[in-house]
């Protein structure tokens, strides 16, 4: 095995591995680092991809337990098995794993399986996982190493009862009660996932509505939403104390302006309060690399770093933290590194919550707009009166068009409702064209869907709607 390439990865997440087989397609030597035993970072192993098989298999069940009867169907006898859907869970996240270990033997990229760490700026020493160390130089290297979770000061992650985004994917038996801390994407996801099962959920938020940088309207929305299917919501609230206990935790917390404190008892905690970038131990230190004040490497728009030949994308470098934010930017990288003109644009970066109904936005919000001095128009549209919804008795939610109230360039997309996670993909595609309002307007969309509500809100920006 040779010990020079022309590119080195530092991290296997969607960003690493996407970065490795497009640098590869392109011709060059390429080699990634990943410590895991199995490729696909975070998102593959315990982030995206094995929630999202919970979600659906959830999902399912509330379905056939709570919806199916309103369809003239009856269920009986219906159960679970948490034993079973877990390992359904767990064969998928192998499938996918393996699936780019193949992809980088088909692109002939080395998979270096260690720990790496700068010892100069084209050189990285690696622990290797079956011991020793293996240095390698590299001409380029692509720091996609993501990012972990956060937690609170004074609460000690266990992943059996005060747990982690991991440790709330391998549940058994199920909870009673668990308590969510923080009303973000991941933790509304797995309450979710662990609501529908049976557990009595209740979330403590610190900001006056869920989902912290959405849109308003859609967060007091999805908010009422959640509640109605059960979940209890403390909002405007900080935890101030997790205690373990013999049958499970106390959780106490009181209101952010002040006021009496409330304790809880609960079989789980869940601690989703965020995620951090993953840049210590990397050596960056030892080659000068800038970081900001939130630990995250400063790149340029091509994502070179102040260092030549080094290179950042993904959770470790500003931004949402999301896979295909950093898949793009992987791809983006590659392309600069092989001098193509390699290009992301950070506005068109569609964000999904997977819940049931799904909440999806692409763009700038109301209050963006706002702060910014930016005349907009509005347009909306309910899917109470989209035909297909009210077919399949899922008329939840909205779609709410944001467009220049001079240009009608569209400048934000906001949906909840069943399919958000699908059809905010046109909104995207329709803003990165530069399309205005009445583009979609104009366009013709299949009878009888969903996505006709996208077409019926781009008609409300102008007060022409047809079917309202």
């Amino acid at each position: 095995m040779s010990d020079v390439f022309d590119v080195v990865v530092i991290g296997s997440g969607p960003g690493g591995y996407v970065a490795a087989i497009r640098a590869a397609q392109l011709g060059l030597k390429t080699a990634c680092i990943e410590k895991r035993e199995t490729l696909g970072g975070t998102c593959l192993n315990i982030g995206c991809m094995p929630s999202k098989a919970l979600l659906h298999a959830s999902h399912m069940y509330d379905e056939a337990n709570h919806g199916f009867e309103q369809f003239g169907l009856s269920v009986k006898g219906l159960d679970y098995d948490i034993e079973k859907v877990l390992a359904v869970k767990d064969e998928t996240v192998k499938g996918l794993t393996g699936g780019i270990e193949f992809l980088f033997k088909k692109n002939k990229i080395e998979w270096i399986k260690g720990t790496g760490k700068f010892s100069a700026k084209d050189t990285i020493t690696v622990a290797l996982n079956d011991g020793g160390t293996r240095t390698v130089k590299t001409k380029n290297a692509i720091i996609a190493t993501g990012s972990d979770v956060a937690s609170l000061p004074g609460i000690e992650i266990d992943e059996k009862i005060i747990v982690s985004s991991t440790g709330a994917l391998d549940l058994n038996p199920v909870p009673k009660s668990m308590v969510v801390i923080g009303g973000g994407v991941i933790g509304l996801e797995l309450g979710s996932v662990w609501r529908r099962f049976g557990t009595e959920v209740t979330v403590i938020e610190f900001m006056d509505q869920l989902l912290p940088g959405m849109d308003m309207e859609v967060r007091k929305n999805f908010g009422r939403i959640l509640k109605k299917q059960g979940m209890k919501l403390n909002l405007s609230s900080k935890v101030t104390a997790v205690e373990k206990t013999k049958s499970g935790a106390k959780v106490t917390f009181e209101p952010v302006k002040g006021g009496d404190a409330t304790t809880i008892e609960t079989d789980v905690v869940l601690v989703s309060v965020g995620r951090r970038p993953y840049t210590a131990g990397l050596g960056l230190e030892t080659i000068g690399v800038e970081m900001d004040d939130r630990s995250r490497i400063k790149t340029a728009h091509d994502f070179s770093t102040n260092v030549p030949g080094v290179w950042a994308i993904g959770d470790v470098i500003i931004g949402p933290m999301l896979a295909h934010k950093a898949e793009d930017e992987g791809i983006a990288c590659a392309e600069n590194i092989a001098g193509l003109t390699g290009y992301v644009n950070h506005d068109v970066i569609p964000g999904v919550v997977y819940t049931y109904p799904e909440v999806a936005s692409v763009g700038k919000t109301e209050e963006e707009l706002k702060d910014a001095g930016v005349s907009y128009n509005v347009g909306k549209y309910p899917f109470t009166a989209n035909s297909r919804a009210k077919a399949n008795k899922s008329t939840e939610g909205f779609v709410k068009i944001l467009a220049d109230s001079e240009t009608d360039r569209v400048l934000g997309v906001h949906i909840i409702g069943a399919d958000a996670g699908n059809m905010i993909a046109q909104a995207a595609i329709a803003m990165e064209f530069g399309a205005s309002s009445e583009d979609i307007a104009l366009t013709c969309h299949a009878h009888p869907t969903e996505t006709e509500a996208v077409k019926e809100a781009a008609l409300a920006v102008h007060k022409r709607t047809i079917h309202m």
